[in-house]
């Protein structure tokens, strides 16, 4: 029998964690054992499902735990040695910028991630990928080794043609680029927009991988001001001009971090400065699909794929491990993609888009991701909810999608110290100025979620909201 308590500042997916673990430690779960269902056990200790399954998922990813499918979790059958196991979290005596940009992004299971920037897994499709990998494996070997086309697999980008369809973009598979995840288009598209020191505009806040990205191209990035409407229309006409800038790189739908999104007369003032001032705008939406329906405009609806280059990625929807994204764009930008693409990586990997060709076709992927936004929706709602009666103020309350943007009272929180309470407390939080071009200090903190809806972290919040107000 397993024993919580949520008075105790440890996490309940931690509690639960150690005590399993004990119990395969001492020999009282042995080599072969069944552990309880996921229902049962979150019944006998009062808990979520999802925190056992949190759980348990932590004792598979470490070697202790092993996962049978529609049979449930057994103790592994060989364990590996206690030198070889992954030590628990002990804590550090500082932090600064650098550490938590590395561990925002990193799946440290010892940590609740509360500001993470993935879909749970246990969100995704891999039902999906299980069955596609199952019928790929059936099929002829042709084409499972060979380079590929530079375009990338031409029926994925005959599906990827039929879902912009679905949003209002009209394209045609020719003007489709595949890539490795929405990350090497971002890149690749930079590589053909811009020349090193030149002025590129970004979100602000914005995409920490983003902003790391274009300086490692020896770009000088300027921020664009995020209001709850989308880009601050007159800052980007401002600074545009100011900079002779050739590029505006935005998320206008489901945005990072502040989960927003861009209103159509903002989307129409944008696209409009676009033609006046000569520059693109690159629109990063690899959230497609978990806002409601009707929410959304994806800018290259309205544009055509002119001034507009639209990137999307299935990270989000199927899994980050398929490494699969796109560009669409018109004809000539697309050449020049091709080109730049043979030059940064040759091809992209045929096998994993025919892989995910197949979980396209298969006919359940329409039905899966109006589930997660539906589930990404509910969760919304519970997490700004709490979060507000913890004593923090939200940016907006998004649509859908993962991220949500809070922040204390006051202006002068002492973020890095907070962190530093947090990681002691076992939370790992992502500090608003990691999301800022300048790294100016900010009361903002990103939020996930899928991931933050624990009442020790709302706990932990509302005492720190009580203290600053206090300190008033």
């Amino acid at each position: 029998m397993i024993t919580v308590n949520p008075s105790l500042p440890t996490p309940l997916v931690r509690q639960v964690y150690d005590a399993l673990l004990a119990q395969i430690a001492s020999s009282a779960m042995k080599p072969g054992d069944k552990l309880p269902s996921v229902r049962a056990l979150s019944t006998d200790c009062g808990v979520s499902t999802m925190t056992i399954t949190n759980a348990y998922q932590r004792l598979v990813a470490e070697g202790h735990v092993e996962a049978r499918r529609a049979s449930g979790y057994y103790v592994a059958e060989a364990e590996r040695s206690a030198a070889t196991r992954r030590k628990p979290f002990l804590g550090r005596t500082s932090v600064d910028s650098l550490w938590l940009l590395k561990h925002v992004y990193e799946d440290d299971r010892t940590l609740l991630n509360a500001g993470c920037g993935w879909i749970p897994p246990e969100m995704l499709h891999i039902d999906g990928v299980k069955r596609a990998l199952a019928a790929l494996s059936r099929k002829s070997a042709a084409g499972l080794a060979n380079y590929g086309t530079p375009h990338g697999y031409l029926p994925l980008r005959q599906q990827v043609q039929t879902l912009l369809a679905q949003q209002g973009i009209e394209t045609a598979p020719h003007q489709i680029v595949l890539t490795h995840g929405a990350s090497q288009a971002l890149n690749l598209v930079a590589r053909c927009l811009l020349q090193p020191r030149d002025v590129v505009l970004v979100d602000e806040p914005g995409s920490t991988n983003l902003y790391a990205m274009l300086r490692s191209l020896d770009l000088k990035l300027v921020g664009v001001e995020r209001t709850v409407h989308g880009p601050d229309v007159a800052a980007l006409q401002a600074l545009a001009q100011r900079h002779g800038a050739k590029a505006f790189f935005t998320t206008t739908n489901l945005h990072n971090p502040t989960g927003g999104h861009c209103t159509p007369a903002v989307a129409y003032q944008m696209l409009r400065l676009a033609e006046q001032l000569d520059f693109h705008i690159v629109d990063n939406d690899v959230m497609a699909g978990l806002e409601p329906p009707g929410a959304a405009t994806p800018l290259a609806s309205l544009d055509r794929l002119q001034r507009v280059i639209h990137v999307g990625s299935f990270s989000k929807t199927v899994s980050p491990a398929l490494r699969v994204g796109f560009v669409a764009c018109n004809e000539e930008f697309a050449e020049k993609m091709i080109l730049q693409k043979m030059v940064n990586s040759l091809t992209t990997s045929e096998l994993t888009e025919r892989l995910l060709h197949g979980v396209l076709v298969e006919g359940r992927y329409r039905a899966h991701v109006s589930k997660l936004a539906e589930r990404l929706q509910a969760a919304q709602h519970t997490v700004c909810d709490r979060l507000e009666a913890a004593g923090m103020q939200l940016f907006t309350r998004p649509a859908g999608g993962p991220f949500l943007w809070a922040r204390f009272e006051r202006d002068d929180v002492d973020m890095r110290a907070l962190a530093q309470r947090a990681i002691a407390e076992s939370f790992l939080l992502a500090p608003g100025d990691l999301f800022r071009t300048d790294l100016r200090p900010t009361p903002w903190l990103r939020f996930n979620v899928g991931y933050a809806d624990d009442p020790r972290l709302y706990r932990f919040l509302a005492q720190e909201a009580k203290r600053l107000r206090a300190r008033a």
